[in-house]
């Protein structure tokens, strides 16, 4: 109980830091404190750096190339803080995990899936901030063919690179802060962090590429993740996927996938 408190301060100083420097709303500030308390106050200090330098990181990115990608904002579903929906999308599958440690606090596996779920979401978030410096039109991971920056499902050269450092950057502290002390497993533990990492973030991209939810813009005559109402004030009409998958849900699914290639590997 008292690790579950100290674990709600912790989440409700983080959140009102992120509020108040608007990288989150108030509903994502409100989800934050959830997932920061389930997973510091389940798991523990380890648990927490990892949750802190995934946010950390993507925030800073967001800052720092936030006028390169504005310009894109039309293709993306949101923009802005992020509300409750992103931070359980990226943080719902860790906490279960954090919550399953808390039932099994002998069993490794709870902390390989929350480690290879946060490396998934790092990933994936990371391709997504730095991929639009690429020099390049990106490719759709499917068929290789060139589209707009931007797009659900395309993937480049820097945007891969990004994606690896995200998931190596989760899989060094995983593999050094392991609270089971296998010194002697390190470098294996960094190698299926980020491999379950990387695999979770391309699997994104396959989603984004196949079945999410896309839409068109009849007046900008381009596609997008915005629905029902495009950033010009045109309503979208559907173009392709489940209208259920949204960026969202695909982000769900890239953490998901991140945590179970974890724990097959």
């Amino acid at each position: 109980m008292p690790q579950l408190l100290l674990g709600l301060l912790f989440a409700l100083i983080i959140a009102f830091l992120a509020y108040r420097a608007r990288s989150l709303s108030r509903s994502g500030a409100y989800a934050a404190i959830l997932v920061g308390t389930l997973i510091f106050g389940l798991g523990g200090w380890q648990w927490a750096i990892i949750l802190l330098t995934f946010f950390v990181s993507s925030s800073a990115l967001t800052r720092l190339f936030g006028k390169r990608k504005a310009a894109l904002n039309e293709k993306f579903e949101k923009g802005g803080p992020r509300d409750a929906a992103q931070v359980l999308a990226n943080g719902a599958v860790a906490s279960l995990f954090a919550g399953l440690h808390f039932f099994f606090p002998a069993a490794a596996w709870p902390w390989l899936a929350f480690s290879a779920s946060m490396a998934a979401v790092n990933a994936d978030t990371w391709a997504t901030e730095l991929g639009v410096l690429n020099p390049v039109p990106p490719r759709l991971i499917t068929n290789g063919k060139s589209v707009d920056r931007g797009t659900s499902g395309a993937i480049s050269f820097y945007g891969m690179l990004s994606s690896l450092a995200g998931a190596a950057l989760v899989a060094i502290l995983a593999a050094v802060l392991n609270p089971y002390n296998h010194s002697s497993l390190i470098t294996y533990y960094f190698l299926l962090i980020t491999l379950a990492g990387i695999t979770g973030a391309l699997f994104d991209s396959l989603l984004g590429a196949t079945v999410q939810a896309i839409y068109r813009c009849p007046r900008c005559d381009k596609d997008t993740e915005r629905h029902p109402i495009h950033t010009c004030g045109a309503e979208t009409t559907q173009l392709r996927g489940w209208k259920w998958l949204n960026n969202d849900m695909v982000n769900l699914a890239c953490a998901t996938a991140g945590a179970m290639i974890g724990l097959l590997l």
